[in-house]
């Protein structure tokens, strides 16, 4: 039996707790990304470990070929349907955090669509979109709309609409939820002081409710466009990237899988880390400056 000190189990303890998070962010984390920004530099096919150096390549072929930043186009549908579903999560979360009667039944409602896997999800909407029998064209016709109805998933002008839509319709939920954590952390004293100086509805929103979540709203800023940056799974699993609907990370998979690529599609993952933290860097210099006056 070891008889250490109260100062020596201590630094034990504490070396004990942080040797294994250390270890496992090393293992996972550091060393992953290490090793991308070095197979970016190499001319890998990923299979095996014959790498040939090529220094700034492919670097040089991301920037001066269009067609790999021309997909980031399609990326602005997922960051414009991201914004508008951030002001609608906003707004049900404000309407169910109130006294309205079943609200746990519309939380419940409106939450379902985040448990629902991506794969689901989009078997789902192709039963909705399609041109013959989906029920969104059905609905249309009953509702005398004809004209209205199109091939949703066929025409390059919406489909990239359509696709955005299913990311609205998924993620809203988990938006939605967070606000409603960060409604309820208000105190209600500041409401009844504003209602009893005859403050209306809108300058109890923008006066009490903006700014106390104001750290919440700029967090789901950061998720909207670094999720719109990222998108995949919908658009992959519905369209494999067709009818010019591929988005950055979908070139990136190809070139690595498709092409055997690994060296390229390495450094667009770098590329792409680079632009997430700019533009949150850029996001939280002009719209939430701290000190900025109200």
């Amino acid at each position: 039996m070891f008889n250490f000190s109260y100062k020596t189990q201590r630094y034990l303890i504490l070396f004990g707790f942080l040797t294994i998070p250390v270890v496992l962010s090393l293992t996972f984390s550091y060393y992953p990304a290490i090793s991308l920004l070095y197979y970016s530099l190499t001319d890998w096919t990923g299979l095996g470990w014959d790498m040939n150096f090529i220094g700034l390549d492919n670097y040089v072929e991301i920037f001066t070929k269009p067609e790999v930043f021309g997909t980031l186009k399609n990326n602005l549908y997922y960051l414009g349907g991201g914004l508008v579903q951030v002001v609608f999560a906003l707004y049900f979360a404000v309407i169910l955090t109130g006294k309205l009667k079943g609200r746990n039944g519309f939380r419940v409602a409106l939450f379902l669509p985040y448990v629902l896997h991506s794969v689901a999800t989009v078997i789902m909407f192709k039963n909705v979109y399609h041109m013959e029998y989906g029920s969104l064209n059905t609905l249309l016709g009953a509702l005398g709309l004809d004209s209205w109805q199109q091939s949703w998933l066929g025409d390059k002008r919406i489909v990239n609409f359509a696709l955005a839509f299913i990311s609205m319709w998924k993620y809203m939920g988990l938006n939605m939820v967070i606000f409603i954590g960060a409604l309820q952390s208000i105190p209600g004293d500041l409401y009844e002081a504003a209602s009893i100086d005859g403050a209306s509805g809108w300058q109890k929103f923008r006066y009490i409710t903006l700014p106390s979540i104001r750290g919440v709203l700029e967090l789901m800023l950061i998720l909207t466009l670094t999720g719109a940056l990222e998108a995949f799974d919908i658009p992959f699993v519905m369209m494999l990237g067709a009818n010019d609907t591929s988005t950055f990370v979908i070139h990136t998979v190809n070139t690595a899988f498709k092409y055997q690529n690994f060296g390229l599609a390495s450094a667009m993952a770098v590329v792409l880390l680079i632009m997430v933290l700019l533009f949150i860097v850029i996001q939280r210099k002009l719209l939430f400056r701290e000190g900025r006056s109200e």
